[in-house]
């Protein structure tokens, strides 16, 4: 008999919502454990006017003789909202509950000493995120998980589509996906494949559809799911898709159901507008090699797709702005084979004014319109790409932001597209929205190019501007957004609201646009009555589903406002998403779940939180030192960090960064602190010195808390940190901001930000030291080595077993790495990049001992005889 319990917090925290670039995912691991068959797995999908609920259901049985640990990984679309999770263990369900994110806080810390086992959710990839639960089980013990999340399907491209990743990693008895699709106007097309699917598990795949219904089934035996006959490997790994459209005889389609509804608005064969087009791109130093090329490659292709009615021009911002013509001119097939030359000697040079790059874009459209140069009826756009952070010019983001908004006055949509993992994402982020547009990561990759080409795809065909959707003001409250600047083809625009009076079932829409041509404007009617007769032959409609649409909806909408709000505009958008996220059970950033679990069953604890790109600090800083001193490594992938410490003796020099291709080294000296003759094993060090050199350029730099000197051969140059200095050489790039950071690159290479730490003269222990931050450490090659330096290559870990450590709030657990399993502490660490007196605590798993098991060999390997 089970007579306590104690609760299981998954501290889910939403990830951003408009960044997602193309079809989401629901994503399928199920890991093999010793002992442990998972006997089923059913993936069961319901799509009712494309809003999804989709169910996971796990089951799992212990086939040993003792306790064993069974783990439960999904990975969802970013944008779902988990609704449900629960727990079945030899019969008995363990629920889930959404309660406020601080009140979970406060529970999981109270109960975090006795011992608990915990989900973990964390991105995992471009789309999605993962969600991880494990229990341990007596022998012979079966348990089921069940996780259900619910999203609304976006139409790219003319289609809604839905992608489950498959991965089970070992056979399953019983596998199957199962998705139903209702919809009221009528199905068009559905289609489903997969990436793993071979010519023998085509005919697996069951698809049909008829009028308003549509089903898929895949359900492989056994022998279907080997890799060969005789082989215990399985074939499903990868993307499982399903697509489809729906009948369109009208421009849109009105639903109501129980005092809500939801308005669909997609219009077809309209003549596409005219579009004007500006390119603002980076060429700073760090955009140099393969982003470059990529860059180049992927405005190739987009100028061949550019039409002889558009105008189009490039700007491009190093340390300096240029453009390549003074003002916007048409797309003629001239000026086309022009501008093709132009991209192709398109450089690297400088920092990076992104200031300056984006008003001059803002100023040349504005001129445009002002002058009569672009049509009247014509959609204006701007495309920014970056993959840094401003240094030159403004460089204060809020002030960047503030006088874009300024410019733009609300009339073209900015879309930011940041490059890798060194930009601010953030601001990125904040910026395109305070500007009607939107923020994408384009990930480092071997399809950058494509990345980039495919989002120009999306808002290369304009087909309406200015399009207004007007639902009667005393009859609708609670409006999702129902105003928007462009239309593109292929896109739908989705608005819901509910009514006033919750028995009113009918209602009067008037849409309003300019077209290519002439305005667009008509009027549409519709019932409950007409909705529920579409219905009728509906069998597993879930009723309330309008209603979960509109909340949907409402809170994606307030978070994408919360995140360029401030004060007390923030606080009431807080207060709005925190009430209908608890009303409806989603977990949201300000929600978590809390799953009630029998004490038998735990013996560890842990923590989930789910990253949010705007505020991780790692996706601007892929590794660094500052302190003790103290290392932190990001591991992207994993929304996560791992940082440890080397303590030796003032005077020794570590070997941090070596990369005998790019010619690259950095070095560091350690000092200590101030007490005379004081025992080295308890002295506090720190990096007093950094040697930082490009053997193939026969540059030196040393940089010390009183001074910076440059050797380029026999020259030397010198400044202190009292200079504000902007330096630029050949091969060697410079910016001293006085008496706060330098930033350093050589060769457009990696660069690197040297934060100096400025303490009380008369401190009785402490002295002035340095902090490195390396930026853009893919520019280094896969030889690259160091303390630092092999971390530049992808990492990958897992935790495991977390449990309570000697200070109750930071738990210990075990490491998988480099095939080691290693003891490691949840702590943190200060970043002083953006703040060199107090620092940003960042959490981050500790690595005891040097570091010992994470790096190669042993720490004291890395000691050298000299900075160079």
């Amino acid at each position: 008999t089970i007579t306590s319990f104690l609760p299981l917090l998954l501290l889910l925290q939403e990830a951003d919502l408009v960044t997602a670039s193309s079809p989401k995912e629901a994503h399928l691991l199920l890991p093999v454990v010793n002992g442990i068959e998972i006997y089923s797995m059913k993936i069961d999908s319901k799509v009712t006017s494309r809003f999804a609920r989709n169910v996971i259901t796990s089951r799992a049985v212990n086939r040993g003789n003792m306790h064993k640990e069974v783990f439960f990984d999904v990975e969802l679309p970013k944008t779902a909202f988990i609704t449900n999770f629960s727990m079945t263990i030899d019969g008995v369900t363990y629920p889930g509950n959404i309660k406020e994110k601080e009140a979970a806080k406060q529970e999981y810390e109270k109960a975090v000493s006795k011992g608990q086992t915990a989900g973990l959710v964390k991105a995992s990839g471009r789309k999605t995120e993962k969600f991880t639960v494990s229990v341990n089980i007596a022998a012979a013990s079966k348990v089921t998980f069940e996780l259900t999340y619910e999203e609304l399907l976006k139409r790219q491209f003319g289609k809604y589509e839905m992608f489950i990743k498959v991965k089970p990693k070992q056979l399953v008895k019983d596998f199957e996906i199962d998705v139903s699709i209702f919809e009221p106007q009528g199905i068009t097309e559905l289609e489903a494949e997969g990436t793993f699917i071979t010519n023998d598990l085509q005919n697996v795949i069951k698809k049909t559809f008829s009028d308003k219904k549509g089903h898929i089934s895949f359900k492989p035996t056994l022998d279907q799911q080997r890799t060969c006959a005789n082989c215990s490997q399985s074939l499903l790994d990868g993307d499982f898709t399903v697509k489809y459209d729906v009948k369109r005889t009208t421009p849109d389609n009105l639903q109501i159901v129980n005092g809500y509804f939801v308005h669909f608005f997609a219009p077809t064969n309209l003549p596409q507008l005219p579009k004007n087009i500006i390119f603002v791109i980076d060429i700073s130093g760090s955009m140099s090699g393969r982003e470059i090329e990529q860059t180049r490659e992927a405005l190739l292709k987009i100028l061949d797709d550019i039409r002889d009615d558009d105008f189009l021009n490039f700007i491009l911002f190093g340390s300096d702005v240029h453009t390549w013509k003074e003002k916007l001119i048409r797309a003629t097939p001239e000026n086309l084979d022009e501008a093709r030359k132009f991209v192709r000697g398109i450089d690297t040079e400088g920092m990076t004014n992104l200031y300056g790059g984006i008003m001059k874009g803002i100023e040349m459209l504005n001129a445009a319109h002002e002058e009569n140069v672009v049509p009247k009826r014509s959609a204006s756009i701007i495309i920014m790409l970056t993959d840094g952070q401003p240094n030159v010019g403004i460089s204060d983001t809020q002030d960047i932001r503030a006088h874009v908004k300024k410019a733009t006055e609300g009339k073209y949509p900015l879309y930011n597209l940041g490059f890798g993992y060194g930009v601010d994402y953030g601001f990125l982020e904040k910026m395109a929205l305070e500007n009607k547009g939107l923020a994408r990561r384009i990930y480092p990759d071997s399809d950058s190019a494509l990345q980039l080409q495919g989002f120009y795809d999306e808002v290369s065909n304009p087909m309406l501007m200015d399009v207004e959707l007007h639902y009667p003001e005393n009859e609708i409250s609670g409006l999702t957004k129902n105003s928007f600047k462009h239309f593109y083809d292929g896109s739908e625009i989705v608005v819901a609201g509910r009514f006033v009076d919750i028995n009113q079932n009918r209602l009067t829409v008037d849409v309003k646009g300019e077209g290519a041509n002439d305005a667009l404007s008509f009027t549409t009617q519709q019932d409950a009555e007409q909705t529920a007769k579409a219905f009728q032959e509906q069998e597993y409609i879930f009723g309330d589903y309008i209603e979960r649409l509109w909340a949907y909806l409402t809170i994606e909408q307030l978070l994408e406002k919360r995140t360029a709000a401030t004060g007390e505009e923030k606080e009431n958008l807080t207060a709005e998403v925190l009430d209908l996220s608890l009303k409806y059970k989603f977990v949201t950033p300000l929600t978590s779940m809390v799953v009630t679990k029998p004490e038998d069953y735990d013996n560890q604890a842990g923590i989930a939180d789910k990253m949010t790109e705007g505020i991780d600090i790692f996706s601007f800083l892929p590794s660094q030192f500052d302190g003790d001193p103290h290392f932190i490594i990001s591991v992207p992938q994993k929304e996560d960090a791992i940082c440890f410490n080397i303590n030796e003796k003032p005077g020794d020099v570590l070997s941090l960064i070596n990369d005998p291709v790019t010619g690259i080294t950095v070095n560091g000296e350690l000092i200590g602190d101030k007490r005379a003759n004081s025992d080295t094993k308890t002295q506090n060090t720190y990096f007093g010195k950094l040697g930082i050199a490009n053997k193939h350029l026969n540059l030196k730099v040393t940089v010390t808390s009183e001074k910076i000197t440059i050797q380029n051969g026999n020259e030397k140059t010198a400044f202190t940190w009292l200079d504000s200095v902007t330096l630029q050489q050949e091969g060697l790039t410079l910016i001293i901001n006085r008496e706060k950071n330098l930033v350093l690159s050589m060769g457009g290479g990696a660069s690197f930000v040297i934060v100096l730490h400025q303490v009380w003269k008369k401190h009785p222990l402490q002295q002035d030291f340095l902090g490195l931050y390396t930026l853009k450490s893919h520019k280094l090659s896969e030889q690259t080595h160091g303390l630092l330096g092999q971390f530049f290559h992808p990492i990958d870990f897992t935790i495991l077993e977390i449990h309570p450590g000697s200070d109750p709030k930071k738990p210990d657990a075990t490491m998988i790495i480099k095939n080691k399993e290693l003891t490691v502490t949840r702590g943190w660490q200060k970043d002083y990049r953006k703040d060199p007196k107090h620092g940003v605590d960042i959490p981050c798993w500790f690595v005891h001992n040097n570091g010992a098991g994470l790096i190669d060999g042993v720490h004291t390997d890395y000691i050298v005889s000299s900075l160079f």
